[in-house]
């Protein structure tokens, strides 16, 4: 399936736990560093070197299936970037007072698993707002905060959206995820193929090579792509990857 070519969105993350922005290893909160203290401050940092979005995870919420780290929300809100937000939101009215509250766009994993007409629902309600989170462990969709895993494979989850009016599918391969090992390119990109949904893919980016083998899966669907730990470990610089994306759509 060809999918039109737009520069490639990177997605700083910001994943709060506790009012603080931190990053697990593989979904584990044992294995748990805190990066950003003042997760606005680093939200205002991210929107200086050039980002216009920025992803937001409540691990809190994932957990309690609610939103659980609204005010540090909030903060990240007032950088003035668009955020797509995701942790927790299970219901309509949670969806609608995020957008309300100036969220771009909402993210429902568990409930795109378990709830599957909410997704539908919201959808339609909020054209262009919602996006499905495709968490995978060994191809197979987890839930409740990574918590579960299901015995559904990540494209038939995937499928069942596509008519629906969603604006993106966030996949991410757990077993990658905070580990730097490089992200999933062919698989996100296999996903993407099979799908008429614009995919953003999460989990492992270590570096500039990993945002080129995104950026140059395009026209496979790819028109994502989220960073977290290479970020705050120094190893990816967010403007020195604007640039790259940038010299390539030109190119």
């Amino acid at each position: 399936m060809s999918h039109p070519v737009d520069p490639l969105i990177i997605y700083p993350a910001i994943d709060l736990k506790d009012g603080q922005g931190v990053r697990l290893l593989h979904g584990r909160f044992d294995k748990m560093t805190v990066y950003a203290p003042d997760p606005g401050a680093q939200a205002r940092e991210f929107v200086a070197a050039g980002c216009e979005w920025i992803h937001v995870v409540d691990l809190d919420g994932a957990l309690v299936g609610q939103s659980a780290n609204r005010q540090a929300v909030r903060d990240i809100l007032a950088c003035g970037s668009k955020v797509q937000l995701g942790g927790g939101i299970r219901s309509l009215q949670a969806v609608s007072d995020w957008l309300e509250a100036g969220v771009s766009r909402v993210i429902l994993g568990t409930a795109a698993l378990k709830d599957p007409d909410l997704v539908r629902e919201a959808s339609r309600l909020f054209p262009g707002q919602i996006a499905v989170g495709a968490d995978a462990r060994d191809g197979m969709i987890a839930a409740e905060g990574w918590i579960e895993t299901s015995e559904v494979p990540v494209l038939e989850l995937v499928k069942r959206f596509e008519d629906c009016g969603v604006a993106a599918v966030i996949f991410t391969d757990i077993a990658r995820d905070g580990a730097l090992t490089g992200v999933n390119a062919d698989a996100t990109a296999a996903l993407a193929r099979a799908v008429s949904v614009p995919v953003i893919a999460s989990g492992g980016v270590s570096g500039l090579d990993d945002i080129r083998a995104c950026a140059a899966l395009g026209n496979a669907g790819i028109n994502g792509v989220i960073t977290g730990r290479a970020l705050y470990d120094g190893r990816l610089d967010l403007a020195e990857a604007l640039g790259v994306i940038a010299e390539m759509q030109e190119g």
